[in-house]
């Protein structure tokens, strides 16, 4: 075994560079002949004096010999890895001939048995497949991506899936901990961080592209109706000032950051919970401002119904739906609140809660003033702690009167009062507050309140939430229902946060920002795939706890002395415990990944 290193000239521009190549030489028919058993590639950087040492140290560990010597760490790293592409790479052992099952026996050295490189299969595997069916590699293909960079983008996708992070860690999970590369036959210990940033650039520019494609191969796997569309952003934080960003600003965060600057994510999603198109905003954006962009692109087939939250339901965008000949179904911005439950109809969710929906028809159209007991106890209880930390505090200026050195002129008592009130989230105008004091001095002298409920209000009807359509035929159930998809998209959003790594963004450039969140919405397509398939099987878990039951499986080197000297090398994957091979019946999905690979060295 020896490296040998080849001159090479490119075909288009001439220009010359070296490969390097790991050669064994063996005796076929009386002749001497070279066979490369691994690719070193054009990277190859090791000092040439320790080139002997190198191929001796990899014989040494296919022989199953322990090394008493000290050895160099970065000669020792390479023979690892060397020595562990070779079994990787080995000749499939043989399982079947002519339909039938074959059998090999070894006689081996029990005690000399050692379990060798383990790594991760399992989420490769179903992620692997499902990124098959989507047809991945073929739009990274019409994208103009080469082999090498599919490979990266499709690290990046799965990467997310399995251990999210930035592009550093999804590197080092690809290198160090993952079993993708045997999946696909490409080593991404030998990958620079570098060619994981430039994909996400790559993606990005063809996200247009990207996003239509995968829909369209979507709509023919699940045969989705283009006629429900969701609608709502989301936003997520950055670590650092970020000033190479011109899209990252300050304001208000949905996850309590606001102390950093921010991004918003709009996401247009269908009924069955797949992306259709997204797109990055300023930090700063107002929601209402950005239906228009969203849709535009879209060519929608004309009467889609979009579903959209209060912050989206500006009137200026209900008339523009209407104008582009959409249906729409929009919680109202009204804020006068009533409901008649005499004139209302009842309904059961999924979770058994009762809904009571009173209908009331306008020109072109309807509003439901729905009431749900459940929301009217939340609401309750949220308006009597707003309620109660208000007379807390007109008790504490109430207090400060008696107090010798305490505010009591009129002016600086009644600012405090309006200070209260603009804290008080509302509840402020629910009450009477009547005040004595001496006219002369115009010094208060007490402090007295009384609740009194204004109508139409969330004090007055807790519960209560008008929703608007324009679409007359369905009843007050059907248009509910439909609403109700709204917490799909909440679902949506919550996998992207909490499950698949959106937040927080470590990237300070704009394009790298827009690509790191453009990976992690089509790594959510692919695990939306599995869950789909899934829910047809009755299961209807979180990714989270799918992700547990996929990373039981590894993937294992065993290494055997054999009575002959020579040693043997078997590398394969755990068998799958009881519920990850029911996951796999229901993917139908082989429940082996990569197969068996043998190595006598």
């Amino acid at each position: 075994m020896y490296i040998r290193q080849t001159k090479t000239s490119t075909s288009a521009a001439g220009e010359s560079y070296y490969t390097f190549r790991l050669v064994a030489s063996e005796r076929v028919g009386g002749k001497v002949r070279q066979r490369t058993l691994l690719n070193l590639g054009g990277n190859f950087t090791l000092s040439r004096r320790k080139w002997p040492q190198l191929c001796a140290r990899i014989e040494e560990i296919l022989a199953g010999q322990v090394n008493i010597l000290p050895v160099d760490q970065e000669l020792e790293e390479l023979a690892q890895h060397y020595s562990a592409q070779l079994v990787v790479k080995a000749d499939e052992a043989p399982s079947k001939k002519d339909g039938a099952k074959t059998t090999e026996y070894q006689e081996v050295d029990v005690e000399s048995l050692q379990l060798l490189r383990p790594r991760s299969i399992g989420i490769e595997h179903a992620g692997l497949e499902a990124a098959r069916e989507l047809g991945l590699m073929k739009i990274f293909e019409e994208c103009g991506l080469n082999g090498p960079q599919q490979a990266a983008a499709l690290g990046s996708i799965i990467g997310r899936m399995a251990a999210p992070g930035s592009e550093l860690s999804t590197r080092q999970w690809l290198s160090e901990r993952s079993g993708l590369g045997e999946l696909i036959d490409y080593d991404f210990e030998a990958m620079s961080l570098m060619r994981l940033y430039r994909v996400s650039d790559q993606l990005l520019r063809h996200q247009q592209h990207i996003e239509k494609a995968l829909f369209s191969r979507i709509s023919d796997l699940f045969s989705l109706p283009a006629t429900i569309t969701l609608y709502d952003l989301t936003n997520t934080f950055f670590e650092g000032k970020v000033s190479a960003n011109s899209k990252a600003r300050r304001g208000h965060s949905k996850e309590k950051r606001s102390d950093c600057p921010l991004v918003a994510l709009g996401l247009v999603v269908d009924g069955s919970g797949f992306v259709r198109r997204s797109k990055v905003f300023d930090g700063n954006v107002a929601e209402c401002t950005t239906l228009e962009t969203m849709l535009s692109a879209l060519s929608a087939t004309a009467g889609s119904m979009v579903i959209m939250d209060r912050g989206i339901a500006t009137q200026a965008n209900i008339d523009w739906l209407v104008s582009h000949n959409y249906r729409y179904l929009v919680v109202s911005r009204e804020k006068t609140r009533r409901f008649a439950e005499e004139h209302a109809v009842s309904l059961t969710s999924a979770t058994g809660a009762k809904i009571h929906i009173q209908r009331e028809e306008y020109d072109r159209e309807v509003r439901l003033y729905c009431y749900s007991e459940d929301r009217a106890q939340k609401k309750e209880g949220i308006v009597a702690r707003f309620c109660k930390r208000f007379e807390e505090g007109l008790g504490q200026i109430a207090a400060s009167l008696a107090k010798p050195r305490g505010t009591k002129k009129r002016d600086k008592v009644l600012e405090r009062i309006g200070r209260l009130k603009e804290k008080s989230r509302g509840v402020g105008r629910h009450y009477s507050i009547d005040l004595q004091y001496d006219e002369k001095s115009e010094i208060v002298t007490n402090l007295t309140w009384r609740q009194e409920k204004q109508p139409g209000t969330q004090l007055s009807h807790p519960g209560v939430y008008c929703l608007r359509t324009n679409e007359m035929t369905w009843d007050e159930e059907t248009l509910w229902r439909t609403y109700t998809m709204l917490t799909d998209l909440e679902a949506v959003f919550r996998c992207l946060k909490s499950e698949l790594g959106l937040r927080p963004i470590y990237h300070h450039k704009e394009e790298r920002s827009d690509g790191h969140l453009f990976i992690t919405v089509l790594a959510y397509q692919v695990v939306q795939v599995i869950r789909l398939k899934l829910k047809s099987h009755g299961v209807c878990e979180s990714w989270a706890s799918l992700r547990r039951i996929f990373s039981v499986q590894q993937r294992v080197t065993a290494s055997f002395r054999q009575k002959d000297g020579r040693t043997l090398h078997v590398r394969k994957a755990t068998v799958a415990e009881p519920k990850l091979k029911q996951l796999y019946q229901y993917l139908q999905i082989p429940e082996a990944p990569g197969g068996i690979k043998k190595l006598i060295n």
